[in-house]
């Protein structure tokens, strides 16, 4: 079996497995108990919290964490907008964002603000300086991933908030970093971001776990309510499991990030000369983006008809982000990238344990399906 979908999803590392094992065993207490085995159920969460912290750059107090990253990404926007946008009703957000960012900017219009949506150039990149023209006096919220998840474009994110504080300090910024989350070198700060999401199932922790890393004094108006758990930000006894299994995977790889990164670059060099070797196979993804994501186009044949084929062969890929169910998002064509190529797009997201041998099945894999199927036709 074949594993080229990690941006969907990744493999539960053992290192995660053991700490979850360890605290549905030994450390089920609900840590809101007052009793010593609810305090031991906390202290355990505490722990993992500080472990994530300490891979974000970041203080423990700062993350409340959530069941993923969709719940983290609407806390953020609609939250910071339930507070800030009562006189500021405009909002800036990009045209390539996630489902979960766009279906929560969605809702913020249809409460009657005012939503601009970048888009890129005709280059097919986003500026940050067009990010940051979009920003006037009367917004109070702009957000904006800092790697896009169907092509690994990598995003001007530090330097349209920065320029964004710089012009408006009292806009609220906000990054979703799922994908560039213990893969890219950045903080918060260095990012001048006082909102961030990340998610643990994309890092090789289980899913179920989340992350929102708020600046100290952001305010935030709760989406769920009913309890006093995560500093009244987040409602609902905490999953302690999830937590410590996904604490134990930032301790694991936090120092590990750049050799991470130097390998899946050589893979991704790899996969990118060997299918553009192929006849009729255009790669899509940027040069200079992400290195653990790789779009690509083969030219007559339907994404469907290429995942099931590849699939049967036991090589598992998208045809861009799993969230939209095999249904296009509008992302690539807001990169540029036209409807047919779009159409027959995949997307190989890589881990690091990926190799060599993985990248060259897929190619000769797709070397036969365009025999097999095309033949078919």
């Amino acid at each position: 079996m074949i594993y080229l979908d990690s941006a969907a999803t990744t493999k539960p590392s053992e290192t995660c497995i053991l700490a979850m094992d360890s605290a549905l065993r030994e450390h089920y207490g609900n840590p809101s108990s007052l009793h010593s085995f609810g305090l031991d159920a906390e202290q355990t969460a505490e722990r993992a919290r500080k472990q994530i912290a300490a891979a974000l750059g970041c203080e423990p107090s700062a993350l409340t964490f959530t069941s993923g990253a969709t719940e983290s990404n609407h806390l953020a926007v609609r939250g910071a907008a339930a507070v800030y946008g009562k006189r500021r009703r405009r909002v800036v957000t990009t045209a390539v964002e996630h489902a979960c960012v766009r279906a929560a900017f969605d809702r913020l219009e249809e409460e009657g603000f005012e939503v601009i949506r970048v888009s890129p150039r005709e280059d097919g990149r986003l500026y940050a300086e067009d990010v940051a023209a979009a920003v006037d006096d009367s917004t109070c919220l702009v957000s904006m991933m800092l790697v896009n998840n169907e092509t690994g474009a990598v995003l001007p994110a530090a330097e349209a908030f920065a320029q964004i504080k710089r012009e408006h300090p009292d806009v609220i910024t906000h990054c979703d970093a799922v994908q560039g989350f213990l893969k890219l070198p950045f903080t918060p700060e260095k990012l001048h971001a006082d909102l961030l999401t990340v998610s643990g199932h994309k890092v090789h922790a289980a899913k179920g776990i989340g992350a929102l890393y708020h600046k100290k004094g952001i305010r935030l108006k709760p989406l769920l309510t009913g309890g006093e758990q995560e500093n009244g930000l987040r409602a609902g006894t905490e999953s302690v499991p999830l937590i410590a299994g996904f604490g134990a995977v930032c301790a694991e790889l936090s120092g590990t990030a750049a050799a991470r990164y130097e390998a899946v670059s050589v893979l991704r060099q790899t996969a990118a000369e060997l299918l553009s070797a192929i006849g009729g196979v255009t790669v899509q993804s940027p040069p200079d983006g992400s290195p653990y994501i790789l779009s690509f186009s083969v030219k007559g044949l339907r994404s469907e008809t290429m995942l099931h084929f590849l699939a049967e062969r036991e090589i598992y890929v998208s045809s861009g982000s799993a969230c939209s169910k095999g249904k296009q998002s509008g992302v690539l064509q807001a990169f540029g990238i036209r409807q047919d190529a779009a159409d027959s797009t995949l997307r190989v997201s890589l881990c690091a344990e990926n190799t060599a041998a993985d990248i060259a099945a897929l190619a000769q894999a797709l070397r036969e399906a365009q025999v097999r199927l095309v033949r078919k036709r």
